[in-house]
Parts: C-alpha cells; structure tokens; sequence
C-alpha cells in the first residue's frame, strides 16, 4: 500500500482556533502549523513551538508542570532540550506531540490548562534561535529541471541537460561543519578562479550568489544496507524549512570538473529557524508538473502512483535583498525572486528513495537540499546565477544601486511558506545572513 502522502485529520481544521489570539489574525503561525524551533536560555538548550507571535517553551513545560497524560507523553522526546530525540522516535512520535500540542493550545482547551500554559509563552521576537539541530550529513540535490537548464545553458550551451537528469535526481554529499543559523554572518570566501589567461589566481570570490531552498529534515532512520522504498518515503521525512545554499560561482566553475562541488559550495549554508512538520504539510501536496506527462519514465523504485498524482508540494519561497545603504535609510528589502517547490522535476520522496537506494543510512537530523527552487518564468529564477544570466545583466535596487552578484555588506532574506484554496497560510520563518568582507 503507498505511503506517500500524508493524511488529513482535525488539526488541519480551516476553522479551528486557538486561545493564543495573536494566532488567529492572518499569522504565518496558526494552530494549522505548530513548528517547532530551538534557543537557549541560561545556557541551556530548549525546543519549542511555534503559536502566533509566541512560542511555547515545550522543555520548560515538559519538566516543569503537571500536564494531561496525552500531553506529558507526547513531550517526553523534547524534555532534554533537543529535537533529534523526536526525529529518531519517528512519524508516531511526531504525530502525536502535534495532536497533543494542538489540543492544548485549541480555543477548546480548559481554563486551567491555558492557566498553567501561559507563564511559558514567551515573545518571539524576544528569543534568540538556534539551529533546529546540527545535521550529521547534508545532502544537495538538483531537482529543478528550470534551474538546471539554465545554468547547463551557461557551462555546457551545447548540452544544458545531461543524459542522466531524467533518470536520477543529481546530487552531491556535502560537510556539516559550516552549517549555519539564520542570522549568523560569514565572511566572503576566497579561492582560486580561473584568470582570461587561462591560469588560476588566489583572490577573494567576486561571484558570490545565494540559493534559495528546502531543507528536508530526516526522522525515523533506515538500516545500513536497507534501502527506504518509495512508497514509505515520507514516514522518514521529519519536516521541512528554509536554506539557503551559498554559492562562490568563480570558484565552483574553475573547480568542479570532474568531482563537482568543493570549496565554491562549503564555506557557509544557512538553514532556518523553524522546521515545519511533515504532519502540519497534508493540505498542501499537489501533482508534480509533469505528473500528466505520458513521456515521463522512470525506474521502478522512483516511481508510486500517489507520488504521481501528491507528490509536489506547495511551498512558496520569496528571496529578498537589503544593502548597507538600504539599512542605513531605512528602506525595505527589495524583492528578487518568487518560486514554488512544486514546479520541482524531482519530489522529496524521490529524493530520499534515491539518496537511500544504494543501501545509505539516513540518520535523524540529517538534511538534504533540495536544490535552487527555480521556476519557469525570469521572476522565479532563485539564484543571481540565473537572474542576471551569468552576471551579464544587473538589476537595480531602490537606493540606485545595481547588483549582479552578492556585494560585501549585502544582506538575503528568504521567507516562505505554504497555501491551498480552503487551507490557511503556514510559514516556514526566514532564513537571513549578511555577508562580511573577506578575510
């Protein structure tokens, strides 16, 4: 029986409330989301969730209150101040900690609970986050079959798309190491790019550019050896958010050929604050774009006929530039790019499905990208490799500046979340960093 998709139940509600008003108003944080995050407080690590302009300390409550059975249970795998206890426990686990959380957050809830609720909402914008967890391995793939075309059309004009794009979703395995939070900056990496003579030289990158994408969360774990079959690809898939998957294009095309990316892709990747849980997504899967292609074929095991019919998935991702002079005047980040991962060739189930198909073992906690979100039209190109084709055509900004790539002192915001006709609006946060001159 296919697995695919997730089902929905009475926590996907449309008209369901919660006793946190700030909830209720238009807020990318509804009952419908409930995400969960992670911060410090006095040094200590806590996991909490997301309602409205709050978020619920769930390590605090966990310890800390005498709670209905359902709820003490469910919070048992965040009582130590993490998340991957949750992500290991698996799907059940996930799925009841969001039932119970929605519960005990629901207009319906009993006076005495939101009594002993309220002392632990705290302020959101009060609370510094943290990464939701610190991957083991990372994983990019390169599932957009519009940004692969343009950036083959850029490097390879005469064979934009290889033979074996159609086949398999491209990826490579990445390091851990510089995976950073929201909101931390880096430093502008240097490097050796190729020089119009044909040698290299060792300088700082001058084509540094953003990526914007989903980070797609590991739960339960498979076996060493044991590949995860496409129909159960979901049950391993915790959640997602946001990542952004910085870019030295100098560098990376001088260096890639034959083994790939290195040193133009490790210096720093972004993940969000908030991971939106695989149950809170029900409402928003949709048919991949070419789900009606009778042309499209694929091998046995990157095939399922609910991943066919709800295998995309609608997330909206916004990308969002604000200079130094714009901080400085107070100007609003400009908008760059509007894309929807469900324009996406390749699926997160077929992303996991083959990322495990040779027998690798996924571990909780683990991420993997889902590559540029680019679209079919100029506005959704999600990488400036793309959007000033090549860096050959600029755009300006409302100060007068013009950028072809990322300039010192840039900052990049990307937000995203996601809506269907019937559902309300969830969000995924932000994802934002401002980048340093180099060292």
């Amino acid at each position: 029986m296919s697995t695919v998709v997730q089902q929905l139940d009475h926590t996907h509600n449309p008209t369901a409330r919660s006793w946190v008003i700030s909830a209720n108003a238009g807020s990318d944080f509804p009952i419908q989301n409930l995400p969960l995050c992670r911060f410090e407080e006095a040094g200590e690590s806590r996991v909490g969730c997301g309602i409205g302009d709050r978020i619920l300390d769930l390590t605090a409550v966990a310890i800390a209150v005498e709670l209905p059975e359902s709820l003490r249970d469910a919070l048992q795998y965040v009582a130590g101040g993490q998340m991957r206890p949750l992500m290991m426990a698996g799907s059940y686990a996930a799925k009841a900690l969001r039932h119970a959380l929605f519960a005990a957050l629901s207009e319906d809830a009993s006076d005495a609970l939101q009594k002993q609720l309220k002392p632990y909402l705290r302020a959101q914008v009060d609370t510094a986050l943290v990464l939701p967890v610190k991957p083991y391995n990372f994983s990019d793939f390169y599932s957009s079959i519009h940004h692969a075309a343009r950036i083959g059309a850029l490097v390879r004009p005469d064979a934009p798309i290889l033979p074996n794009y159609h086949w398999l979703p491209v990826a490579y395995h990445g390091r851990t190491s510089s995976i950073l939070a929201s909101g931390t900056s880096f430093h502008r990496p240097r490097g050796q790019v190729k020089t119009l003579s044909g040698g290299p030289e060792y300088v700082s990158c001058r084509r540094l550019d953003y990526e914007a994408e989903l980070a797609i969360y590991s739960g339960a774990q498979n076996a060493l050896g044991e590949p995860i079959p496409i129909g159960s690809a979901l049950n391993h898939v915790f959640g997602i958010g946001l990542l952004n998957d910085w870019s030295a294009r100098d560098i990376q095309f001088w260096e890639y050929a034959p083994l790939g990316p290195f040193l133009g892709k490790s210096f720093a990747t972004h993940l969000g604050d908030w991971v939106v849980t695989a149950d809170a997504l029900a409402p928003y899967w949709t048919s991949p774009p070419w789900s009606e292609d009778g042309e499209r074929k694929l091998l046995p095991h990157l095939d399922d006929a609910d991943m066919r019919s709800k295998g995309g998935l609608q997330v909206r991702v916004d990308v969002l530039i604000r200079t130094a002079k714009m901080r400085a005047e107070g100007i609003d980040a400009y908008k760059i790019s509007t894309s929807n991962f469900k324009e996406n060739y390749w699926t997160i189930a077929q992303l996991v499905a083959h990322q495990t198909s040779n027998g690798t073992n996924l571990e909780a906690g683990d991420v993997l990208g889902s590559g540029t979100l680019s679209g079919p039209t100029d506005d959704s190109r999600a990488c400036l490799m793309e959007f000033t084709n090549g860096g050959t055509v600029g755009f300006d900004l409302p100060t007068g500046e013009k950028r072809t790539f990322v300039e010192d002192g840039d900052e990049i915001v990307m937000t995203g979340w996601c809506d269907a006709p019937g559902f309300p609006r969830i969000g995924l946060g932000e994802v934002t960093a401002i980048v340093l001159p180099a060292r």
